[in-house]
Protein backbone atom coordinates (compact mmCIF):
# COMPACT_ATOMS: atom_id res chain seq x y z
CA UNK A 1 0.00 0.00 0.00
CA UNK A 2 1.49 3.41 -0.85
CA UNK A 3 -0.54 5.82 1.29
CA UNK A 4 0.62 8.32 3.73
CA UNK A 5 -0.73 10.97 6.23
CA UNK A 6 0.21 14.52 5.52
CA UNK A 7 -0.96 18.20 7.22
CA UNK A 8 -2.67 19.93 3.65
CA UNK A 9 -1.08 22.84 5.18
CA UNK A 10 2.38 21.19 4.18
CA UNK A 11 3.75 21.87 0.91
CA UNK A 12 3.35 20.06 -2.23
CA UNK A 13 6.01 17.23 -2.86
CA UNK A 14 6.79 15.11 -5.85
CA UNK A 15 6.04 11.80 -4.36
CA UNK A 16 2.45 12.69 -2.68
CA UNK A 17 0.72 11.00 -5.85
CA UNK A 18 -2.99 11.33 -5.32
CA UNK A 19 -3.67 13.74 -2.40
CA UNK A 20 -6.95 13.03 -0.91
CA UNK A 21 -8.51 15.58 1.46
CA UNK A 22 -10.06 13.50 4.08
CA UNK A 23 -11.81 16.87 6.04
CA UNK A 24 -15.07 17.66 5.69
CA UNK A 25 -14.75 21.32 5.79
CA UNK A 26 -12.69 22.86 3.62
CA UNK A 27 -9.37 23.82 5.32
CA UNK A 28 -9.43 27.79 6.34
CA UNK A 29 -7.48 30.38 5.44
CA UNK A 30 -6.04 28.09 2.10
CA UNK A 31 -7.09 28.53 -1.63
CA UNK A 32 -7.99 25.21 -3.41
CA UNK A 33 -4.71 26.20 -5.89
CA UNK A 34 -2.86 26.21 -3.27
CA UNK A 35 -3.89 22.65 -1.71
CA UNK A 36 -3.72 20.63 -4.76
CA UNK A 37 -6.17 18.58 -4.04
CA UNK A 38 -7.29 15.86 -6.25
CA UNK A 39 -10.49 14.14 -4.58
CA UNK A 40 -12.55 15.14 -1.53
CA UNK A 41 -14.72 12.23 -0.05
CA UNK A 42 -16.66 13.82 2.25
CA UNK A 43 -18.83 11.18 3.06
CA UNK A 44 -15.44 9.38 4.28
CA UNK A 45 -15.40 11.96 7.15
CA UNK A 46 -16.48 11.38 10.94
CA UNK A 47 -20.09 12.18 11.61
CA UNK A 48 -20.27 16.10 12.91
CA UNK A 49 -21.26 14.59 16.13
CA UNK A 50 -18.19 12.11 16.55
CA UNK A 51 -16.05 15.26 15.41
CA UNK A 52 -17.75 17.11 18.36
CA UNK A 53 -17.46 14.42 20.77
CA UNK A 54 -13.68 14.19 20.10
CA UNK A 55 -12.93 17.68 20.19
CA UNK A 56 -14.21 18.33 23.16
CA UNK A 57 -12.19 15.47 25.09
CA UNK A 58 -15.05 13.50 26.05
CA UNK A 59 -13.46 10.82 25.05
CA UNK A 60 -9.89 9.12 24.45
CA UNK A 61 -8.46 8.68 20.94
CA UNK A 62 -8.84 4.13 21.31
CA UNK A 63 -12.61 4.94 21.48
CA UNK A 64 -12.91 7.79 18.84
CA UNK A 65 -11.13 5.38 16.24
CA UNK A 66 -13.43 2.57 17.58
CA UNK A 67 -16.90 4.71 17.10
CA UNK A 68 -15.14 6.51 13.14
CA UNK A 69 -14.35 2.74 12.74
CA UNK A 70 -18.09 1.61 12.88
CA UNK A 71 -18.91 4.90 10.74
CA UNK A 72 -17.03 3.87 8.16
CA UNK A 73 -18.81 0.75 7.65
CA UNK A 74 -22.55 2.53 6.23
CA UNK A 75 -22.66 1.57 2.63
CA UNK A 76 -21.15 5.10 1.24
CA UNK A 77 -17.96 5.56 3.25
CA UNK A 78 -17.52 1.48 2.76
CA UNK A 79 -17.83 2.39 -1.22
CA UNK A 80 -15.20 5.78 -0.81
CA UNK A 81 -12.72 3.26 1.37
CA UNK A 82 -12.61 1.15 -1.15
CA UNK A 83 -11.79 4.11 -3.78
CA UNK A 84 -9.07 5.58 -2.15
CA UNK A 85 -7.62 1.40 -1.69
CA UNK A 86 -8.01 1.36 -5.12
CA UNK A 87 -5.82 4.65 -5.92
CA UNK A 88 -3.15 3.32 -3.34
CA UNK A 89 -2.80 -0.06 -4.77
CA UNK A 90 -2.29 1.48 -8.16
CA UNK A 91 -0.07 4.26 -6.99
CA UNK A 92 0.91 7.03 -4.22
CA UNK A 93 -1.71 8.62 -2.22
CA UNK A 94 -1.76 11.03 0.32
CA UNK A 95 -4.62 11.90 2.57
CA UNK A 96 -4.79 15.28 3.78
CA UNK A 97 -5.67 16.67 6.78
CA UNK A 98 -6.19 19.90 8.95
CA UNK A 99 -5.57 18.50 11.97
CA UNK A 100 -2.96 19.45 14.01
CA UNK A 101 -1.86 16.05 15.33
CA UNK A 102 -2.71 14.05 12.40
CA UNK A 103 -1.49 10.96 14.32
CA UNK A 104 -4.23 11.22 16.82
CA UNK A 105 -7.16 12.13 13.98
CA UNK A 106 -9.70 10.14 11.67
CA UNK A 107 -6.20 10.36 9.10
CA UNK A 108 -4.43 8.05 11.23
CA UNK A 109 -7.56 5.53 11.30
CA UNK A 110 -7.75 5.61 7.32
CA UNK A 111 -4.33 4.92 7.22
CA UNK A 112 -4.46 2.11 9.08
CA UNK A 113 -7.29 0.34 7.33
CA UNK A 114 -5.79 1.08 4.45
CA UNK A 115 -2.47 -0.70 5.78
CA UNK A 116 -4.03 -3.65 6.78
CA UNK A 117 -6.27 -4.49 3.10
Amino acid sequence: MNARVRRVYDPVEPDDGVRVLVDRLWPRGLSKDAARVDEWPKGLTPSAGLRRWYHAGEGSYEEFARRYEAELSAPEASELLDRVRELAEAGDVTLLTAARSPGESHAAVLLRLLDEM
